[in-house]
Formats: structure tokens, sequence, C-alpha cells
């Protein structure tokens, strides 16, 4: 009798085991790759402005929307953050054709477009309303060599093997899909093109910018890899960002 009992405390214990072992699985995130080797994980957010989707171990964060606007054109960013130092780092040729991924308002975009007065700008968006404020913009300046461009959260939309630099300026961590984004742009450069990060630096506690919007350059440059791109240099000269030159293999 002893003994039977001992069995069916043990089946019952074993039971309890496993029960709480799925409800523990439940909690955690969930593979939700779309494509072969994708690495896409969902879960709870664990990050203020996280999205709750992981890719590569990095949390990625939520979109920064239309109504922020004015903080994308605000005066003291060529104060705090030198953009400045970002266009001379891009030594672009009058003639390039440049995307400007995540243009928003056009900050970066207009700016391009006198250094490229030969070339164009795709300035690319995701957010329609982004768009029509920086048409409005494009319209009160005259200019004629920025092409805004409506694109996806897996797609930016542009033709392939059309573009010499791809910028990203504080943009790409908050893509929902990089991976196939990613790919997507790469397609889209010239052989030889480049990609350009400009990321908040995670490695520096200091920098007034939830974490979640800040990339380490270990990060940055082992998810490029992965699409095929090769690590060319890393500039030194931003005060908060990170600047991460990376191309696209000639052959």
């Amino acid at each position: 009798m002893y003994l039977l009992s001992s069995r069916i405390a043990a089946i019952l214990l074993a039971a309890i085991l496993a029960l709480s072992a799925a409800a523990c699985r439940t909690e955690e995130p969930q593979q939700v790759g779309t494509a072969p080797g994708e690495a896409y994980t969902t879960g709870e957010p664990q990050q203020e402005d996280g999205s709750g989707r992981f890719y590569m171990g990095r949390e990625i964060a939520t979109i920064t929307g239309h109504d922020s606007a004015e903080w994308l054109e605000r005066p003291s960013r060529e104060q705090t953050e030198l953009p400045s130092r970002v266009l001379h780092g891009l030594a672009l040729r009058p003639e390039e054709v440049v995307a400007d991924i995540g243009a928003g308002t056009g900050y970066f975009s207009l700016r391009i477009a006198e250094k490229v007065p030969e070339g164009r700008v795709y300035a690319v968006d995701v957010q329609s309303e982004m768009l029509e404020l920086l048409e409005q913009r494009i319209g009160e300046q005259g200019i004629e060599n920025v092409v805004p461009v409506l694109g996806t959260p897996t797609r930016p939309n542009l033709p392939p093997s059309s573009i010499d630099v791809a910028l990203m300026v504080d943009a790409y961590h908050e893509f929902s899909h990089p991976r196939e984004m990613m790919e997507e742009i790469v397609e889209s450069l010239k052989p030889g093109g480049r990609v350009v990060v400009v990321e908040y630096r995670a490695e520096d506690p200091t920098i007034p910018v939830k974490p979640v919007h800040r990339m380490s350059e270990e990060q940055v440059r082992r998810e490029m890899e992965t699409v095929g791109l090769t690590w060319v240099e890393s500039k030194e000269i931003l005060p908060q960002q990170h600047f991460i030159v990376l191309e696209k293999p000639s052959r």
C-alpha cells in the first residue's frame, strides 16, 4: 500500500512539474520567424519603448511617430549631435545616388541634396504623414533632386542596383523586420555601394537616450554582416553616436 501510494505521489509530482514547465514556456518569447533561418522572437516588452519583438538578442524599439516631427527638427540638434559631421563623413560625390532610410521630415535628405546636385536622394519612410511634411518642405525650398518614397516594414521600395549610399540615422534600431529590410537595401545597392549606420552608443551609459534606442558597434556589425555586408570603418566623429560604414561586395 505504501509502495503504491509512493508511485501515485511520484506520478502526480511529475504531472505538476510538467504543467509548471509548460506554463513557464508560454511566458517566454515565442519564435515568429517568417523566412528560413530568421531569428525573431516575441514576448513581453523588456524595456521602455520596447516592442516585445527581438532580433539576434536585441529588443526592437517602437517606431518614432509623426507626432515627434518637431523633435526631429529641434534647433539644438546641431549643437548636441553635430549632424554636419555626418554629412562631411559621408564624403559624397556630386553625382551619387543616396537613400535616406527612415528619412522622417527630411532633416538629412534636404541637406544631402545640396551635396549631390548631379545625383538624387531617395527619402524613404514608412509613415505617409512624415512624407507629407517632407513634400511640403521640398516645395517650399524648391528642391528638385529629393524623391519621397513610401516604404513598408520589409521593403524600402527602391530600384535594384541603383544606390551608391544608404544612410540610416537613428532609424535601424526601430525596423520591425531588420533582416528583410536590410536584404532589400542590399539588393538596391550598386556593387561596392555603402551602408552608413548612425546609432546612439549603447556602450556609453551617460548618453541621455533610452537604452532600447541605442546600439553597440558589435551588435550593428553582427546584424549587418548577416545580410552580406562587410565592415569598412567606424569613424569616431560624433559626440553621442556611432558612425559605422559597411560595404556591399563588388562581385
